[in-house]
């Protein structure tokens, strides 16, 4: 599946906002938001004019596809399908994205960021309900158990890497994760102050795709 491979901390420049893309290094000295906090190119560190209503409704677009790692028509398809629905669109939206596989896989401690979740889950090393799963849009549902793969336990990864936060990490209230068998169980639904995601970007979104 094709997915964006340029420079992450870019794109938090360009938007003028940190979105936390490079995990550890996101909450560091070293984050390009905190050394060169204006946008990138010659003419980044200018006053630029006033966004219209149109260019603030496609940045807060561009700032959450960009919080979930999402291309342009997945996360399209995601949102035409929550108004679609005619459900709350502000739950129904959050519910579409924080129920990827992925993000589980991130908001449960078992990677730093989204794209390193993806990657994991891509590689084979996540199961769902005991199954592996390698598909990163995979939606998953409440009651669900996130594992991982026994044979992938010996990893690197797993063995060296992960434990060096894993223990110390707090999940969001609707994941239940069980720090000795290394499992997620979903529980419920994410609600928007946990999401780190604002009530007027999703208003904002929603208007974009409703022109």
């Amino acid at each position: 599946m094709a997915r964006y491979t340029g420079p992450r901390e870019k794109i938090e420049r360009r938007l003028g906002e940190k979105l936390f893309l490079k995990g550890e290094r996101s909450h560091s000295q070293k984050s390009a938001m905190t050394k060169k906090p204006y946008p990138p190119g010659i003419h980044g560190r200018s006053r630029g004019r006033k966004p219209s209503e149109f260019g603030l409704q496609l940045k807060s677009k561009q700032k959450v596809k960009n919080i979930y790692r999402l291309l342009e028509k997945q996360f399209k398809n995601y949102i035409k399908s929550a108004l679609d629905s005619k459900k709350e669109p502000y739950n129904t939206i959050l519910n579409k994205l924080e129920h990827r596989l992925d993000n589980i896989v991130f908001r449960s401690g078992f990677a730093q960021s989204r794209d390193q979740a993806r990657q994991i889950v891509s590689h084979g090393h996540i199961t769902v309900n005991g199954k592996k799963v390698d598909i990163p849009s995979y939606e998953v549902s409440s009651g669900d158990v996130i594992g991982v793969r026994e044979g992938s336990m010996k990893s690197p990864y797993f063995s060296s890497l992960m434990p060096q936060w894993f223990k110390g990490y707090e999940a969001p209230n609707w994941i239940e994760v069980d720090k000795n068998k290394i499992t997620a169980t979903v529980k419920g639904n994410p609600v928007l102050e946990e999401s780190g995601i604002r009530g007027d970007d999703l208003q904002s979104i929603i208007e974009f795709y409703s022109r």
